[in-house]
């Protein structure tokens, strides 16, 4: 058992360990926060163009919510770890911080890998809904007509895509490619955006998880040093003996 002496002059380095740990918390939580509000903006940002990939690019949202929620109920309970000076809580939160960082550290490696996978699956799909297009709304004809009113373009690599279609040899092009509110008669490709809108969405898809991708990984990183600090405050408290009296 360490001598009184010896405890007195552990103490004021343990509560130094204690406010450093308690700030980061506090910071940790509040990047709970910014996740949460991320997967949000990313869900009604970016929801025409998740409704025209596959199902586990839809989910991608879901994950950063579910992420925020996790880091801000974790946060809570380091602070009151730190609050207690708890060893076994403060191994615990550790213990749950480098959980979450090794996740993610593996979530971001498998976006990175398969990024070109998200771009072949969001042009095949957006072609097999030109081809399956109709006025009448089913969910990725909505995301196409928003698609293209939003960044004033037309088909998938330029206005011609269309000419392929059922829709096409029916009623020409649809409202949404117009570059005017009416451009009637819907075949005169001169009325119609020449762009194609894969380009567009591409960039700003790859612009907007930019963003997502850089606060996750700063996160992630950020948790590092929330390890370093709660083992080093579990370890002097546990070695020490010390108590909150």
């Amino acid at each position: 058992m360490a001598s009184p002496s010896r405890r007195l002059q552990t103490k004021p380095v343990i509560t130094c360990f204690k406010s450093v740990l308690l700030i980061y918390t506090f910071i940790f939580w509040i990047t709970g926060v910014v996740l949460l509000a991320v997967g949000i903006w990313g869900k009604v940002s970016l929801e025409n163009y998740f409704s025209l990939l596959n199902e586990k690019a839809t989910n991608v949202p879901f994950v950063l919510i579910g992420t925020g929620t996790v880091v801000i109920l974790l946060g809570t309970f380091g602070c009151f770890a730190t609050c207690r000076a708890s060893a076994w809580m403060l191994k615990l939160y550790a213990m749950f911080l480098t959980l979450i960082f090794l996740v993610e550290l593996v979530a971001a490696i498998v976006g990175f890998v398969f990024r070109h996978e998200i771009k072949n699956s969001f042009k095949n799909n957006y072609e097999k809904a030109l081809k399956q297009y109709n006025s009448t709304g089913d969910y990725r004809s909505d995301a196409v007509d928003k698609i293209q009113n939003t960044l004033h373009c037309c088909g998938v690599t330029d206005y011609r895509d269309w000419t392929d279609t059922n829709y096409y040899s029916e009623k020409g092009f649809p409202k949404s490619c117009c570059k005017l509110e009416d451009c009637s008669p819907q075949r005169d490709a001169d009325k119609v955006n020449n762009e194609g809108c894969f380009i567009k969405v591409m960039t700003i898809i790859e612009s907007e998880m930019g963003v997502v991708a850089g606060i996750s990984f700063g996160v992630a990183c950020f948790q590092l040093i929330g390890i370093f600090l709660a083992y080093c405050l579990s370890r002097a408290i546990t070695n020490n003996q010390y108590e909150i009296v």
